[in-house]
């Protein structure tokens, strides 16, 4: 069953590790028949959440105007949530950050945005697993918050260079996650 996925990608480095395996992944799920709308929230015009709590009182996700009110109806309407990002000083970029502190939206707004399914690319530059759990933990633990069902985690260490992540399985395994959606 062909089905609409929003992927939102956490890396400033066009060319870099991440945007590989999230290029990879959208090839495959688009091959498999979905439906792709990916948001490179390092392009976008962000802030931080201001906790002001006027979630969609005004008719947009966020009363304080930025390109979250794009993303937000996207992710009411899709069926998955793809998060794509490198580690950034052992935590989530601030890029992406963003756009996940932001989904509180969704929550203060009283939105029906439970049921989807959710995974999760990620690579950092030391070679010690753990160093993913600054983005593992936050991001399974948004996951069940919303009620959303974690699918699968494409987690690769030891890859900083551009091009780095060729030395791994990092890209397979990126296009093999389609097959979980």
């Amino acid at each position: 069953m062909s089905k609409n996925i929003v992927v939102i990608t956490g890396s400033p480095r066009k060319n870099g590790n991440s945007f590989a395996m999230t290029d990879a992944f959208i090839q495959a799920a688009e091959a498999k028949g979905h439906t792709v709308t990916r948001f490179d929230a390092a392009d976008r015009n962000l802030t931080g959440c201001r906790a002001c709590e006027t979630c969609f009182k005004t008719g947009k996700a966020c009363s304080f105007d930025d390109d979250f009110n794009t993303i937000a109806p996207a992710i009411l309407e899709t069926d998955a949530v793809v998060f794509t990002m490198p580690v950034y000083w052992y935590s989530i970029p601030s890029q992406i950050k963003v756009v996940i502190d932001k989904l509180y939206s969704l929550v203060v707004g009283g939105k029906d945005y439970a049921g989807k399914e959710c995974a999760l690319i990620a690579c950092c530059e030391e070679a010690d697993m753990t160093v993913l759990d600054g983005v593992r933990v936050p991001m399974e633990r948004t996951a069940a918050l919303l009620k959303w069902t974690m699918v699968g985690e494409v987690l690769v260490p030891g890859v900083l260079n551009v091009g780095d992540i060729a030395k791994t399985d990092g890209i397979r395994r990126a296009a093999a996650l389609a097959d979980k959606i």
